[in-house]
């Protein structure tokens, strides 16, 4: 699939990982379109029209939501390629309403866009963006799968709107696009479920939950101590370019896991960042029991139920398929880290 001059679609180009996709299409040669919820919306659209200057003739922005029937056909005419990303992402003790925040948005979204490649003879692939959320729901999870290792072959069974709302929201809608994607022969799907997505932001106005996560380690929620959550973790550039690899490889097919092999702790970050800012008071220096979250989690959001299936838990990622087959060369996680920190300091310095 030749990359010069191809029109591609990417779904949520203002967001933490379609901007970074956007970015590294657009330095390959492709001409881009995109889509916002709301042009009017210039914190969100500024990056955007940045890149825009920078690559002049080259990328298209559309407005589209995802609950709207319709929505994504202009955007879609002439593409061949469709990134599939918008899909809202909040952690756990954000979400309200998980079905009107999170499963409503994921699903009829994914409806959307694929009703629309039905309509675009064009389209020749979807690459898919999931998460390892829906191969499993809980860490305790993945202690019942073969030797304990988190591969592709799962899919999340025990996740629902109220257990873990996110992680159900993209298990319902990467069924069902895998659902659309057999019941007919024209286009081909490839999905790629990433672990969490750290790194620098382009798009300072993202709501992505890993922004948030990191948000409260930077800001000192855990300055008396970290509590012991390790997460699968993957830098979003390698994530984009794990995208743009599914789509290029002829031979590129199902799902593709995108994380480092081995967990990383709130306390490891931790360590990093003193080691790199040693004068910053904000970062804990020790672990919390594991009493103490157990009795302090609920008033910050968690569950008994999630710290019980979280807390602690740590496995081992396979993530083979992702270097073999799509070529991904993962960066270090302190570098990951260390920029994703620097550039979320840049951009609350306030302006002169």
């Amino acid at each position: 699939m030749g990359e010069s001059g191809q029109v591609v679609l990417v779904t949520g180009g203002s967001g933490f990982v379609g901007s970074h996709l956007l970015q590294q299409l657009l330095e390959r040669g492709y001409r881009v379109h995109t889509t916002v919820r709301s042009l009017g919306n210039a914190a969100k659209v500024e990056p955007l029209r940045a890149m825009q200057e920078r690559f002049p003739g080259r990328l298209e922005l559309f407005e589209a939501d995802l609950l709207n029937d319709g929505a994504f056909d202009q955007a879609m005419q002439g593409c061949e390629v469709v990134f599939h990303v918008a899909s809202p992402f909040l952690m756990p003790e954000k979400i309200k309403d998980g079905r009107r925040q999170l499963v409503e948005p994921a699903l009829a979204g994914t409806r959307n866009v694929v009703a629309s490649i039905e309509r675009t003879p064009t389209v020749e692939k979807l690459v898919f963006t999931s998460t390892v959320g829906a191969i499993f729901g809980d860490y305790i999870d993945v202690r019942d799968m073969e030797n304990g290792v988190l591969t592709e072959k799962y899919f999340n069974t025990t996740s629902t709107i109220d257990n873990n709302p996110y992680h159900y929201s993209k298990t319902v809608a990467e069924r069902a696009a895998w659902d659309a994607a057999s019941a007919q022969d024209r286009w081909r799907m490839v999905a790629v479920n990433p672990g969490l997505v750290l790194g620098p932001s382009l798009t300072p106005a993202s709501e992505s939950g890993s922004l948030f996560l990191l948000d409260e380690l930077f800001k000192g929620y855990f300055f008396y101590g970290a509590p012991d959550f390790s997460f699968t973790v993957v830098d979003v550039r390698d994530v984009a370019a794990a995208h743009i690899a599914a789509a290029e490889k002829p031979d590129a097919h199902g799902r593709y896991i995108l994380a480092a092999p081995q967990m990383v702790s709130f306390l490891e970050m931790s360590r990093i960042l003193k080691d790199h800012f040693p004068r910053n008071p904000r970062l804990p220096a020790h672990r919390l029991p594991h009493w103490t979250v157990r009795i302090l989690g609920p008033a910050f959001g968690l569950s008994s139920d999630y710290i019980r299936k979280h807390l602690g838990i740590r496995f081992t990622v396979d993530n083979d398929r992702s270097t073999t087959e799509l070529g991904l060369a993962y960066r270090p996680f302190e570098e990951t880290l260390i920029d994703h920190y620097s550039a979320w300091r840049r951009q609350r310095k306030p302006a002169r």
